[in-house]
């Protein structure tokens, strides 16, 4: 996904300004959460409805570049 930057906000006053998806109180560290608790893609999008198959996907790709930019940041 390229343009992950549509599909993430962050608003200060929102779930501690943490990244969200779509403006909703669903922060990417939660869709990060579930993955790593070894939920699949398609039972979140079951227990979450509001969530669409991109939004995992952007939630990847911004953590991804957010660790990239700090790997970087380090060298």
């Amino acid at each position: 996904m390229q343009n992950y930057r549509s599909r993430i906000t962050i608003e200060p006053g929102k779930r501690g300004g943490k990244p969200c998806i779509r403006n909703m109180r669903i922060t990417v560290y939660d869709i990060l959460g579930w993955l790593a608790a070894g939920m699949s893609h398609e039972e979140i999008l079951a227990d979450f409805p509001d969530l669409v198959a991109e939004d995992i996907l952007a939630a990847l790709t911004f953590a991804a570049d957010r660790d990239h930019h700090l790997v970087a940041a380090t060298a």
